[in-house]
């Protein structure tokens, strides 16, 4: 699986040629620098409730988790109750996994106790390899790296949960940690991190 050329001439990977909802998702905001808690906190948690599903299914029901989980304000996050609990897994428009929804109250709170050091942004960002990978094809695009084990680590130290290496790579890749864009994809190195050669911009 390589690239396919839209009929914008412009050329993407496979996954995100032909559905609008991601290809918009690609072209303007896959692998782009988030570096706010609120926008870190969001993807940490989405990438979370991805696991073992489409990326296409998280993004159709963003809206809906937005709403469900308070804009994904850590703060407000982290004071849920039993209460909203039981409102989240009834809540037909979010994917209603008991163990998910209770490690995004967790990381919530851990975000917020991050607070006292260095912050969840800077802790994330502080996982950026000094090169990024440069695949020609979607086999070559690595699953995990040195970085994200490490990363995975930290965080489950720090008190969070569902922060799995797989996961915590597929986050470094949305936020621009790595650019796992594939060599001459029109974002390949588009972000401002990373040149196209892989190097540090």
């Amino acid at each position: 699986m390589s690239l396919s050329v839209g009929d914008d001439g412009l050329a993407r990977p496979a996954w995100a040629a032909t559905d609008p909802l991601l290809r918009d998702y690609y072209d303007l905001e896959w692998g782009m620098p988030v570096r706010d808690e609120t926008g870190l906190f969001e993807r940490l948690s989405l990438e979370a409730f991805q696991s073992g599903l489409s990326w296409a299914t998280i993004l159709r029901k963003r809206p809906a988790f937005r709403v469900a989980f308070s804009g994904f304000e850590a703060d407000a996050v982290a004071r849920f109750t039993a209460d909203d609990t039981a409102r989240l897994m009834a809540d037909a428009g979010i994917v209603r996994n008991r163990r998910k929804i209770d490690a995004t109250i967790q990381n919530a709170r851990a975000t917020v106790a991050l607070r006292e050091a260095e912050g969840l942004a800077a802790l994330i960002w502080s996982f950026q390899p000094p090169a990024t990978p440069a695949p020609q094809t979607h086999a070559e695009v690595p699953t995990s790296s040195t970085e994200s084990l490490a990363l995975s680590k930290e965080l489950k130290r720090r008190g969070f949960a569902h922060v799995g290496p797989t996961t915590m790579f597929a986050l470094m890749e949305a936020v621009g940690i790595v650019d796992t864009h594939l060599v001459g994809s029109h974002r390949r190195g588009s972000s401002g991190v990373w040149t196209k050669d892989g190097s540090r911009a």
